[in-house]
């Protein structure tokens, strides 16, 4: 049991700012992700994607973003629940309570939901899971993690293709494998990958993996033929997609438009003592952006500010003034 002002159910943008602007205001918080690194969307599907419509920013790649914003929320010295999915929601008089599927219960005075699209799990592999984390991944936070490596990338969506083409400089080899001929890829990034050194196997599926502690070799094999090669590799990097998942906030008995939860102009729901922000939160007139979130992530925990500490007003005066 861990108990806190502040709950926040998401680790994407939206959340890490909740979360340092929650400490500015001075409450304890605990994040909680379903992902094993915080950062969202982001961090997960585009890390190595230019964002233009971050303010004072002209550009910037989603992982510096997701970097930065990870060291503002340190700020607030919050608590860090990731890989764990929020799963039960109890609402008290003066507390809320969030259990996960692993057995772990944040109590908090208040809870700020920025689950983005929900829980979101990436699509497995149907082979070698057993080798999740011994060469097997679905994420590449730091690109120099596989310098020098020969990686075989599997998947034909953006993610795919953008994992390959921003290996392709510290990896020793890159093999992009897809089981059909043309990618889902944006027409620009496919054009890149084409004029890189990146090799392309399709139609073609992993089919085994194989080494001892590691991954040493990945086995494909045509999909409507007989070719099967086996490619040298000591990471593979399964861009397979992702799988949200809503249901668990629809059980708790949110008013829900369409896939998102509504709220009010103070980003209140309709259960007491629980907000939400972000791309979760809905209302008439919403505009899906990251700088958007920011801003209704602010407004929330001033909002709720007053139930986390009766002292504290949803005014919080100019962050220049508690310098």
């Amino acid at each position: 049991m861990h108990e806190v002002d502040l709950a926040i159910v998401g680790a994407g943008p939206a959340g890490l700012y909740a979360t340092y602007y929650a400490g500015f205001r001075g409450m304890s918080v605990a994040v909680i992700d379903s992902l094993p690194e915080p950062g969202g969307q982001i961090a997960a599907l585009y890390p190595e994607k230019a964002i233009y419509d971050i303010a004072g920013l002209p550009s910037v790649r989603g992982q510096e973003l997701v970097d930065a914003l990870l060291a503002q929320a340190a700020t607030a010295k919050p608590t860090f629940l990731l890989g764990e999915s929020a799963v039960d929601l109890t609402c008290a008089e003066d507390h809320v309570v969030v259990g996960t599927e692993v057995g772990t219960q944040v109590r908090a005075k208040a809870v700020l939901l920025t689950a983005g699209i929900g829980t979101f799990t990436p699509r497995e592999l149907p082979v070698g899971s057993d080798y999740l984390g011994r060469g097997l991944r679905y994420f590449v936070p730091r690109l120099d993690e596989l310098a020098g490596q020969e990686v075989v990338v599997v998947g034909g969506g953006d993610s795919a293709v953008d994992w390959a083409l921003a290996l392709e400089p510290h990896a020793r080899s890159v093999t992009l494998v897809h089981r059909r001929p043309q990618f889902r890829a944006h027409e620009h990034s496919v054009a890149q990958l084409e004029s890189s050194t990146v090799r392309v196997v399709t139609p073609y599926e992993v089919c085994g993996i194989a080494g001892e502690e590691n991954v040493t070799s990945v086995t494909i094999a045509e999909v409507r033929g007989e070719g099967r090669e086996e490619l040298p590799a000591q990471a593979v990097v399964a861009a397979l997609g992702f799988i949200a998942d809503l249901s668990a906030m629809e059980r708790w008995g949110l008013e829900m438009h369409r896939r998102y939860v509504a709220v009010d102009r103070s980003m209140r729901t309709n259960l007491p003592r629980v907000f939400a922000a972000g791309d979760i939160a809905d209302y008439e007139g919403k505009v899906r952006l990251i700088s958007v979130g920011f801003g209704e992530a602010a407004a929330a925990v001033n909002n709720l500010a007053p139930l986390v500490n009766p002292a504290l007003g949803t005014v919080p005066g100019h962050s220049s003034d508690a310098a």
